[in-house]
């Protein structure tokens, strides 16, 4: 048994297809290379202890609040006949959390990665995404799949739930800025808010869903073309989309016309919405700055850019 495992995973947004995603529309999301997480397991002489932003102290005793890594945790420490080993756990991490950009789905990836190299067991990537729905499951109630299928991996993912994950072609040259509103995403009661405007609303609801779904194909063509500009325009007309489900917020909203009125293409929320971040779409350096001087201005708590030349980046 190794002495030290270490696990890693990154945050990702969505470019598109938050929430339509849930009713097997297809989302477009990014990793984000330069935002990650680690965990760090190391042999003890005793116990088995945590240590984290949130909690430090013995694994059993974790609260509520980590219900989705105490169970991840307990199902590998029987799965592997370790509930006996004694290990420490440290978990750090450059991810806001409810912000959408995958916090919880980083830190189960990191864990299951973790776990797996200090008990020297194989993992590939099918049992790696359905170990990880253990505690999206519990955290997240009815998870796409799409944060820990994009945390995990280094290049774009064209997602359909049940059906397919797939890199896709990246040309577009340009920039994103990630901004954080500064108020937690909510994205459990932002996914239950859409199933009971479906059901209060079918007609409407089911027409905005297929809307963000034909977005998503749409953005997947812009992606794979020189055509800036359309992308942006679809990330706006998605904005309102997710505006009609009633999904953003008035910050989000505030922070998104900011944002296009300083230059931004486009922009729109990222994630669960009822707060989190949002991202804006520069079509250069200058503008990207810009945008985040305004954005910082207007209330965003932090700002981070990510180039949008994906395709050059990855080969």
């Amino acid at each position: 048994m190794g002495r030290t495992a270490i696990g890693k995973s990154n945050a990702k947004i969505i470019l598109i297809g938050d929430h339509s995603v849930v009713y097997g529309q297809p989302a477009i999301a990014l990793p984000l290379p330069s935002v990650t997480t680690q965990v760090i397991m190391r042999h003890a002489d005793n116990g088995q202890t945590i240590t984290s932003r949130y909690f430090d102290g013995p694994i059993a005793q974790m609260g509520q609040n980590l219900a989705g890594v105490a169970a991840l945790i307990t199902t590998l420490l029987d799965r592997f006949d370790g509930q006996t080993t004694p290990f420490t756990m440290a978990i750090t991490s450059d991810l806001p959390a409810e912000r959408g950009m995958g916090s919880s789905a980083a830190v189960a990836v990191a864990i299951t990665r973790a776990m797996y190299r200090f008990f020297q067991r194989p993992l590939n990537r099918e049992l790696l995404l359905s170990t990880v729905d253990i505690a999206e499951k519990i955290t997240h109630g009815n998870p796409s799949g799409i944060d820990a299928a994009t945390v995990s991996s280094d290049v774009p993912i064209w997602f359909v739930p049940r059906q397919e994950t797939l890199q896709i072609p990246f040309t577009l040259r340009g920039y994103l800025v990630i901004a954080d509103s500064g108020i937690k995403g909510q994205t459990g009661q932002a996914v239950a808010a859409v199933a009971r405007r479906k059901m209060a609303f079918p007609q409407e609801t089911t027409q905005q869903i297929q809307r963000l779904g034909e977005l998503s194909h749409q953005a997947r063509t812009a992606l794979a073309t020189p055509d800036l500009m359309q992308l942006g325009q679809i990330m706006t007309d998605a904005q309102q989309q997710l505006k009609g489900l009633g999904v953003s917020s008035p910050e989000l909203d505030n922070l998104t016309q900011v944002a296009c009125q300083n230059g931004a293409l486009g922009a729109k929320l990222t994630g669960g919405g009822m707060g989190g971040c949002l991202i804006a779409l520069c079509p250069d350096l200058a503008t990207t700055h810009q945008v985040e001087d305004h954005l910082r201005a207007t209330g965003a708590t932090q700002t981070w850019t990510e180039a949008f030349n994906l395709e050059e980046e990855h080969q």
